[in-house]
């Protein structure tokens, strides 16, 4: 009987096919459990109404597959895949254990320390409000989307602003892909990195017009799929909003794996970066893949940081082997202990470990745990420079107004507004007349000689007024010039690509930090006039040191008589102005 039981199970009996024989024991108290259990054997199975469910989940997968066939990208082949996995296990065991979690219990610790002290320690941020409390996938996958853009090479202080007001302009998806550019350029200005935001929206357009309205639910599908997302962002949305088990490496993740595995290496090298990826997706928990990526980053910014960690307050110090590598350090030094502590060093087969530091660059014990992560020297960021004027007419209807026209749609601060400007040579020749021909462009014929420089009458002779600002590749020097249109007729009328905006406008349109500063030069020194400035945006050849007393001194001695009568100023203003005439005719 009961194997015939099991060939039922295997081979689906059916119920009439045995029914006279179980009717038989039925009549048997002795064998009621007996029918019970064929009775559960015979309705259909818990695991099949699961089945169902992940059918239903996996439809969206199967609608990224299908986008992912049409497109220009093919998916990897099992072959590749196959081969990436060998490569990976190669490198795997190629690299000291030194580097390495190679003990399961370690990772189990590491996992367990971690999100205990991130269920206690974590910041209360809008983001992850929005996210926790959000069922609809799609949704909570945006809100995610929004913050990891918006983080990116950006303070979490200067974010939650920023993220706050743009989640209650576009709630949705649907919501900012019908937005228009100007309104995303102005909502993002002075975040920095203005392509982020471009880029976000036209991932937003991309999943409402081409995916249906629903938002990739892999890290593959969605690097894949959205223009913007790469590596780091497509695994935070997938791990965060979808519970995906696929880790993450961003600034604060590296410099914790580094420290923790004592990797001394340049981390931005390809090798270093790839085992990171891989201790990454080792260490992430298969649970709470979500809340593991971010107690990492968590770690990083709040007790793992730069310059100053909190080692006494790290939840993973145990397993660190920075730390271990600074107290054997304090050991030796203090003499406590006889002979050299009882800790590991890697003991790479090579002669040179990959991972480790180079034996140009040894350990340094006052640096502490800060002698990782170890990075190239930077390039430094080429310098430009640029004439730009503010172009103002006080009497306009409805209050002064100034100029603006409109960066080209790609390239640098793309579609932002700015003042107009043009490349300045080193010198500075010229630039008067280059600078002068842009703004009649624009505005049509204006008198050369309220161009001035700001500032230029305050200090010696050719002494300017300028704004720096840097750029992640670029140091930008602005020589300031401002030109007021006074008792001329307002001007209306400008060409497509610029417009008059007031005061009120210019600071909120779609203009970066760097107007901000130069309008914020204008504003606390008018041409000719010298007042108070902010010397944190403005600096001037001749004011960059401050003298020492007796060079003051010297210079209070030696600093011409100005005159101070009526007649004599008068001249004085005459002679100034000849001279700005002969600067001219030099153009």
């Amino acid at each position: 009987m009961l194997r015939q039981v099991g060939t039922a199970r295997r081979g689906q009996i059916s119920l009439a096919e045995t029914q006279p024989e179980w009717s038989y024991l039925s009549a048997q108290p002795a064998k009621s459990k007996l029918l019970s259990l064929w009775r559960a054997i015979m309705k259909k199975p818990q695991a099949a109404v699961r089945s169902r469910l992940r059918k239903q989940a996996s439809r969206q997968e199967g609608r990224e597959k299908r986008v992912l066939s049409s497109s220009q990208v093919k998916p990897s082949t099992a072959a590749a895949g196959l081969a990436k996995r060998q490569e990976e296990a190669a490198w795997q065991a190629s690299v000291s254990s030194y580097h390495l979690f190679r003990d399961t219990a370690e990772v189990m610790a590491f996992r367990e320390n971690l999100l205990n002290w991130y269920d206690r320690e974590k910041r209360d941020l809008p983001w992850r409000r929005l996210a926790e409390g959000e069922v609809d996938l799609d949704r909570r996958a945006y809100a995610v989307w929004v913050s990891e853009v918006m983080l990116q090479q950006t303070q979490v202080a200067t974010v939650i602003d920023y993220y706050t007001r743009w989640m209650q302009k576009w709630p949705t998806l649907q919501d900012l892909a019908s937005a228009s550019l100007e309104e995303v350029n102005q909502l993002w200005a002075g975040l920095g990195y203005y392509s982020r935001g471009r880029r976000l929206q036209q991932g937003a357009r991309k999943v409402v017009e081409e995916l249906g309205g629903h938002v990739p639910h892999t890290a593959e599908s969605l690097q894949r799929l959205l223009p913007g997302v790469g590596r780091y962002t497509a695994g935070a949305i997938a791990s965060i909003a979808f519970g995906q088990a696929t880790g993450v490496v961003d600034g604060n993740v590296i410099r914790v794996l580094c420290r923790v595995r004592a990797i001394g290496a340049d981390s931005s090298s390809t090798l270093v970066s790839q085992h990171l990826w891989g201790l990454s997706q080792q260490l992430v928990d298969p649970a709470r893949p979500g809340d593991f990526n971010q107690a990492a980053m968590e770690l990083g910014a709040l007790v793992c940081t730069p310059q100053h960690p909190r080692c006494s307050q790290c939840p993973v110090r145990s397993l660190c082997r920075a730390h271990q590598k600074v107290e054997r350090g304090k050991l030796l030094a203090s003499q406590s202990l006889p002979g050299s502590p009882d800790v590991e060093e890697c003991a790479s087969s090579t002669e040179q470990c990959q991972l480790c530091a180079h034996p140009t660059e040894p350990w340094d014990q006052t640096l502490g745990v800060t002698n990782f992560p170890r990075k190239a020297s930077r390039r430094p960021p080429r310098e430009e420079r640029s004439a730009i004027c503010v172009l103002e007419q006080p009497r306009a209807p409805g209050g002064p107004q100034i100029l603006l026209v409109q960066r080209p749609s790609s390239g640098l601060l793309a579609g932002l507004w700015e003042f107009p400007s043009v490349t300045a040579e080193a010198s500075g020749r010229c630039q008067h007349e280059a600078l002068l021909q842009e703004l009649q462009s624009w505005a049509g014929p204006l008198p050369a000689s309220h161009l001035q420089h700001l500032g230029q009458a305050c200090f010696s002779p050719l002494t300017l007024l300028q704004v720096v600002h840097t750029f992640s590749h670029i140091k930008l020097t602005y020589q300031v010039y401002g030109l007021a249109l006074e008792g001329q007729t307002p001007v209306t009328i400008v060409p497509p690509g610029a417009r008059w905006l007031t005061r009120e406008e210019f600071h909120t349109a779609a203009v970066s930090t760097a107007m901000k500063k130069v309008f914020r030069v204008y504003e606390g020194q008018q041409p000719g006039i010298c007042k108070g400035s902010k010397r944190s945006q403005v600096s001037t050849p001749s004011s960059r040191k401050k003298p020492s007393p007796g060079q003051q001194l010297l210079d209070n001695f030696f600093r011409p008589l100005i005159p101070t009568d009526s007649s004599n100023l008068n001249k004085h203003k005459q002679e100034e102005q000849q001279m700005e005439r002969e600067k001219q005719a030099l153009c």
